[in-house]
């Protein structure tokens, strides 16, 4: 009985599954109509005609869509945005459920409304314009490369060059206007800019003379890399005009998007004349692997079109884009999707007319095959072929070409995933993703004008434009910069440095001076900086810091004079006096050297307490002994030369501790007594300012250059109150203020930078620069950010530091006088904790691994002896506890049972006593007769025999 129930049931599930499995067959339709819309005359409309027409066939003859035959409908749309329009149309008006297409980026945006409308997924092979990827167009997906990251790849290749800008030659269209703006924004990630646009009219429109009018235009810029973004049509014109300009000769750089290598890869091999126009140029491709399916596709290519029309990437994708609509109407229908369409209820009361508006209906599947189409995932021709979140292709890729001879050259690839490499995408994808500078690398590049170094890619505009060069017309300091009186002429160290590097540039360089500031004060060298930023000047040089706030709104060149803020103040003479021994240390050296002292005599005695005669007694005398071994060990030097030590130590421990610290004593010694030698034998200058952090802790008014960015560090790092600075303007000021002092409205201390202190001392002797200088910058000459005049002017500045007229230079203008030779620093004599500080870590650790290894040993005795005594204890807990703390102390302070001076000591005596025995036998000897002393001869000669 339960056999045949289980029969029963296994013959009805069969039902239920047969049944809905010829459900599913009977709701697929037999033709189900595809429309397909691009231009049949173009480079890629040709090779897509017969793409699309081989991917249906394959597809039909697999038997994808399980008996369903799937029709394409193909429109053309003659390069035109209004028949495209009309072509699209055309197929909604069948019943279509999806467009391949359109080729056209203008079409796409015009025809992507009524796809919303109706419901109809587009998906274009061509279409590259990176707005269709946007909500606006939902049902818009894009089966080929979209130009965001051609662009990206584009950017990436400026900066890989170093390059700082580009110009840009476009379509002005819908492709060309949002391809530039990718563009745009792509450079902007690095830094770099499009610093001229130029737009072409779309078409043919375009005549020889507007073209000649852009480039010349395009001449006269500074950029020399030209970014071509446009159609075969226009670009082919447009390189034959450059090369009639010289505009493909050394100097430019020419980048063309990938509508160049769709025709090398289509037409190839080109006229000559039409390949010599573009020698050197660069251009993209879009990547697809290579694989055994495609190289049989390409083969069955080669012998369906005779070799008369080459296979480019557009023509793969398209041929794998019919695949794609292919794989999910499949799903599309094992989901149950059945294809039905309804009126839409907009049309309705535009009425009927000649333009059959009401036969557009909407596909009610149209969502569902949408998502079935976002959810695809397999391999095709061009590689995998699934979306990512923003419904753009996985994993984007370009080849990289260099137009060489009568074809191209590969020079690497370009990926999303590890930026420029000479690797296949496909090996990267296997590693983690490195997009480090040092692992972006291409193969060499014949650049236009058959050159093989990189071009510099700028030149100056010749366009007979000067620069406009702000200068400072200083009123103080007037060697470093100063404008000859009335003349609009400047000289100083800082206009020769700048004119000898213009020479050593390899191009010339037009140029004037802007005076800045009335010459009756020092002008605000922040305004001069800020101009330069806002593009009111195109440079400034003068004696301007390189400091932080500033570097962020402009570049500066390599420095080419060292700087830094230093205190100026008086000073007086100092007599040596009766303390003038406690100088050399300063006080907390003092307090730790005598830390030291007493510490090393209390680890010494410790060590030799047990074992050591001398250093038991009563305490005065354990105190002297500590004492005594110190001073000993602090007068190592001196009694090493005259006398021995009294104690000896005989651990070896004890030792070990001593020899270190005899160590330190012996560098701190010597260090004391050169110091204290200088301090009586050399002239001492003295100040109550001993640097920064005395005007810091203080409230006594400082002084500062007007216009210089001294008052901005004190106020703003320092926090020095505004009220506590005095602005000075000349050194004549400088002097009468700091000889004024505090007192008399005069100024305790002088905050400049280095260059100008140097200056103002060596005419003024009785003034010193105290302390160290405490900040470092430098002198540079300042342009707008990424201006490549400033690294070409750095590497000029390098030149003339190298060959010595740097040097030259400075010794004509700042050449110091006889008072500036004599040192112009005062600074502390005094030795300090900081030099001398791993000495003491030394004999620190050295004095704990002697007290650890000491009292390790005692332990052991302890527990040693506590073992012994063990079995004889029977007293309680807390009785226990105080007896073995006091063995333990016994233990430490007990005399040893054996000590090394215990020995010494009665081998001293026994020596003793046999020497006093010996006299007495002597003085024996002598009191007896003669003859007992002749028999006592005879004894000793015989023992000696």
């Amino acid at each position: 009985m339960n056999v045949i129930w289980l029969l029963l049931l296994l013959f009805l599930c069969f039902g239920v599954l047969s049944n809905g499995a010829r459900k599913n067959l009977s709701s697929r339709p037999a033709v189900v109509n595809v429309g397909a819309v691009f231009t049949f005359d173009s480079t890629i409309g040709r090779v897509a005609k017969i793409a699309i027409g081989e991917a249906v066939k394959d597809v039909n003859s697999a038997g994808v869509l399980a008996g369903t035959k799937l029709v394409v409908t193909m429109r053309d749309s003659n390069c035109s945005g209004f028949m495209g329009m009309i072509g699209a149309l055309q197929v909604l008006e069948t019943d279509t459920i999806a467009i391949i297409g359109p080729q056209s980026s203008v079409v796409a945006h015009m025809i992507s409304y009524a796809a919303n409308e109706l419901q109809v997924p587009m998906l274009s092979f061509a279409a590259t314009d990176p707005t269709l990827s946007s909500l606006q167009f939902p049902y818009f997906v894009r089966t080929t490369q979209s130009d965001l990251y051609q662009m990206k790849a584009i950017a990436e290749l400026v900066d890989y060059y170093g390059w700082r800008s580009v110009i840009a030659i476009f379509i002005d269209d819908d492709y060309g206007r949002n391809g530039m703006s990718a563009l745009d924004n792509a450079l902007a990630e690095k830094r770099l800019e499009i610093s001229h646009k130029e737009g072409i009219p779309p078409g043919t429109s375009a005549s020889e003379a507007e073209i000649m009018d852009i480039l010349v235009k395009v001449t006269g810029l500074e950029s020399r890399i030209i970014v071509l973004h446009a159609n075969p049509g226009i670009g082919f014109r447009i390189f034959s005009v450059a090369r009639y300009l010289g505009m493909m000769q050394n100097g430019y750089v020419w980048i063309a998007s990938d509508w160049l290598s769709t025709v090398l890869d289509t037409a190839s091999p080109l006229a000559s004349e039409t390949m010599d126009s573009m020698q050197g140029v660069l251009t993209l491709r879009q990547h697809t692997p290579d694989s055994d399916r495609k190289r049989a596709f390409v083969s069955r290519w080669k012998k369906s079109t005779g070799g008369s029309l080459g296979l480019n990437s557009y023509g793969l994708y398209a041929y794998d884009t019919v695949w794609l609509l292919a794989y999910a109407l499949d799903a599309f229908f094992n989901q149950g999707g059945t294809i039905s369409f309804s009126n839409d209820s907009n049309l309705s009361p535009i009425g009927k007319g000649s333009l059959h508006l009401e036969e557009m209906k909407i596909f009610d599947g149209g969502k569902f095959l949408l998502d079935n189409v976002l959810k695809s995932n397999f391999v095709g021709l061009t590689g995998p072929v699934k979306f990512d979140s923003d419904r753009s292709l996985y994993a984007p890729a370009f080849d990289i070409i260099n137009v060489i001879g009568t074809g191209y050259r590969k020079i690497g690839y370009w990926s999303n995933y590890s930026g420029l490499s000479t690797e296949t995408p496909e090996t990267l994808y296997r590693r983690p993703p490195n997009r480090s500078s040092a692992n972006q690398r291409l193969y060499g590049v014949v650049w236009p004008g058959e050159m093989l170094t990189k071009p510099r890619g700028w030149v100056f505009p010749n366009n007979g434009k000067q620069l406009k060069i702000a200068v400072p017309n200083r009123f103080s300091y007037r060697a470093f910069v100063s404008k000859a009186r009335d003349t609009d002429t400047f000289k100083g160290f800082c206009i020769d440095v700048f004119t000898a590097a213009v020479t050593l540039l390899p191009y010339a360089v037009p140029y004037q001076f802007v005076s800045i500031g009335d010459g009756r004060k020092n002008p605000s060298y922040s305004d001069l900086v800020i101009s330069v930023a806002t593009g009111e000047y195109d440079a400034a040089v003068g004696d301007i810091a390189i400091v932080t706030n500033r570097t962020r709104i402009v570049d500066f060149t390599q420095p080419y004079a060292s700087s830094g803020l230093v205190v100026v103040t008086p000073f007086r003479k100092m007599n040596t006096g009766a303390w003038a021994f406690m100088r050399p240390f300063s006080p907390l050296m003092w307090g730790v050297t005598a830390c030291f002292f007493i510490v090393i005599g209390i680890v010494v005695w410790i060590l030799e307490h047990r074992i050591n005669d001398e250093f038991r007694g009563p305490p005065t005398h354990q105190i002297i002994t500590i004492m005594w071994e110190n001073l000993g060990g602090y007068g190592f030097s001196f009694s090493t030369m005259f006398f021995a030590h009294r104690e000896n130590t005989v651990s070896a421990l004890g030792r070990l501790v001593l020899i270190i610290w005899l160590f330190v004593v012996l560098i701190i010694n010597s260090s004391y007594t050169a110091s204290l030698t200088s301090i009586l034998t050399v002239q001492q200058l003295s100040s109550p300012i001993k640097g920064i952090e005395s005007l810091i802790n203080g409230n006594d008014p400082i002084g500062y250059q007007v216009g210089s960015f001294a008052e901005h560090y004190l106020t703003e790092e320092l926090n020095i109150s505004e009220s506590r600075l005095v602005a000075l303007g000349s050194p004549e000021e400088y002097a009468k203020a700091l000889r004024n002092g505090p007192a008399r409205g005069g100024v305790a201390a002088v905050v400049d930078e280095r260059p100008y202190v140097e200056l103002f001392l060596s005419t003024q002797c009785t003034f010193r620069i105290v302390g160290q200088e405490f900040t470092k910058s430098s002198w540079g000459f300042a342009f707008p950010r990424d201006s490549p005049l400033a690294i070409d002017m750095s590497t000029a500045i390098l030149a003339l530091s190298e060959n010595g007229d740097l040097q030259r230079i400075h010794d004509k203008w700042l050449s110091t006088s006889a008072c500036s030779l004599q040192s112009t620093e005062i600074d502390s004599d005094r030795l300090h904790l900081k030099s001398f500080w791993g000495l003491f870590l030394i004999c620190g650790l050295a004095c704990f691994v002697a007290l650890l290894i000491y009292f390790i040993q005692i332990l052991r005795k302890y527990h040693h002896n506590a073992a012994a005594m063990g079995a004889d204890s029977t007293s309680d807990g807390s009785t226990s506890r105080s007896r073995r703390i006091q063995t333990l102390l016994s233990l430490m302070d007990n005399k040893s049972g054996h000590t090394k001076t215990g020995h010494k000591k009665r081998r001293i005596g026994r020596s003793l006593s046999e020497n006093d025995k010996e006299e007495e036998d002597d003085a024996e000897l002598q009191s007896s007769s003669p003859k007992k002393q002749m028999r006592h001869s005879t004894e000793i000669t015989r023992t000696s025999e």
